[in-house]
């Protein structure tokens, strides 16, 4: 099912002539960064040759979800290549854009690096990154022919060059716990906004004395609390997520804030978990697996983080998020979808960070990746041999006929508040949503229009597209 998924949404995705830079990034944040290092220990032969032609090259990552597995692979990768190559993981929990800007003004910069989708093309443009090209000729050349239909112009390509290659994508879901669900006499997840209101007012009514909530994001980044969520719901109701009119080639926020007002409505219902202004992935996950929310919208990601990183015997599924008025006008959007990792222009060990990644790229590894549960294969080998992941809760979260891959939009820094901030401040505070939505339009299509003028974006109004079209049969 997978293979036939890929080939048909790929197909119209590389159909539609929309060359922007890619916003889809599941992970985005502009918190503070922490970091959290784990530089895995040399085999017993190396440290005894404890030899100068060693070569200690840093990895550098944002996903935590994948970090013990990561983990393990460094380890056999340091303690079997012939390479005498040593290679030291750095996870950071946050602001990784912000923290990998620094280290390159600093020279301290890692020689590989997580890339997305949202973040490829400005590390590309701020020259952090070494085209790949030259490494996969010769005995590499199948590597290149492997991921070929998964390489895409302003999401892996810049300029003709490739940067990197594909491994998985992320399906995104309404996360829900069944027994508070039950407890509230709610019989399904919720399939319109409305639906969602009342769910989670009813289980907040039901579980409130108990600490529990019907609701709750994180909140402390609301930016990216939206784009794993509003995102979702925009695309299945046939709008694309980011506040980006295919059809226009312009930015509308006019459906976003539609569902604004029903995230409002939660929010001054007191279904919203409390504190959730402050709240970051992680102890929101925590809250969830303790039994304190009823729902949240996320990524694939979360089966494998309720394994591994906060295990719970609550009884919780995946669902299809609500559209707007409870009919699927368009598709759900697979997403982070096209890149991996990348290899910094400036090491002075390209060849040796190369060697890691080719490993980290193979077969074993990313087939196991994604029956892990870490990611949905979209490289069209990978996902016609990988087994459905045997993890609690992942079957809410396969790709079925209501996913595809959408046409990417363009990546736009405006003068003032992002949509983010902007929508998340009349959450919580009220006041004209009409004039912010107003005041959005104006200032990301003035941005998007010195962008175009500066040749940093192409963008190509689509007037026939159609989201019904993206799914997959």
């Amino acid at each position: 099912m997978l293979k036939k998924w890929f080939s048909l949404s790929l197909s119209v995705v590389l159909a539609v002539v929309l060359t922007a830079c890619g916003s889809n990034n599941a992970e985005s944040s502009k918190e503070p960064a922490t970091a959290s290092t784990s530089s895995e220990a040399p085999s017993a032969s190396a440290s005894a040759s404890a030899s100068a032609e060693k070569k200690v090259i840093k990895y550098w990552t944002d996903d935590r979800h994948d970090q013990e597995y990561i983990k393990e692979l460094i380890s056999q990768f340091n303690s079997s290549n012939p390479d005498n190559i040593e290679v030291e993981l750095t996870v950071l929990s946050e602001n990784f854009n912000q923290s990998v800007d620094i280290a390159f003004s600093s020279n301290q910069a890692p020689d590989v690096l997580r890339l997305k989708s949202a973040n490829t093309e400005l590390f590309y443009k701020k020259g952090y990154l070494t085209p790949l090209d030259d490494y996969l000729t010769g005995e590499n050349e199948g590597m290149k022919t492997k991921f070929s239909t998964g390489i895409i112009d302003n999401v892996n390509r810049f300029g003709g060059k490739l940067y990197s290659l594909p491994n998985t994508g992320l399906t995104l879901r309404l996360v829900y716990n069944k027994d508070l669900f039950e407890k509230a006499g709610i019989t399904s997840p919720p399939v319109s906004l409305q639906e969602m209101v009342d769910a989670a007012k009813k289980i907040t009514e039901a579980g409130k004395k108990d600490g529990i909530y019907g609701f709750a994001l994180n909140f402390k980044n609301p930016k990216s609390a939206f784009d794993r969520s509003v995102r979702e719901i925009l695309s299945l109701s046939g709008h694309q997520g980011l506040g980006f009119d295919l059809k226009t080639g312009k930015f509308d926020f006019a459906p976003y804030a539609r569902v604004i007002e029903y995230f409002k409505q939660m929010y001054d219902d007191g279904s919203i978990l409390p504190g959730a202004e402050t709240l970051d992935i992680d102890p929101l996950r925590a809250q969830f697996a303790a039994g304190k929310i009823g729902m949240y919208l996320s990524f694939s990601t979360e089966p494998g983080v309720y394994k591994d990183q906060f295990p719970t015997d609550i009884n919780w599924g995946g669902a299809i998020a609500p559209s707007i008025d409870g009919t699927q006008l368009g598709t759900s959007e697979i997403v982070s979808a096209g890149t991996w990792l990348g290899i910094n222009e400036k090491s002075e060990n390209k060849d040796a960070a190369w060697k890691f990644m080719a490993y980290m790229y193979g077969d074993d590894i990313q087939t196991t990746y994604h029956e892990k549960g870490f990611g949905i294969a979209i490289v069209p080998s990978i996902a016609a041999k990988a087994k459905n992941p045997d993890i609690k809760g992942m079957e809410g979260f396969l790709v079925g006929k209501s996913d595809s891959l959408w046409p990417v939009s363009p990546t736009i820094t405006p003068e003032g508040l992002n949509y983010g901030d902007a929508f998340f401040k009349y959450m919580i505070s009220g006041g004209d949503l009409q004039k912010i939505t107003d005041d959005l339009n104006t200032r990301y299509n003035a941005a998007l229009t010195a962008a175009v003028a500066k040749g940093d974006v192409n963008v190509t109004a689509l007037p026939d597209f159609d989201p019904s079209k993206l799914q997959a049969k």
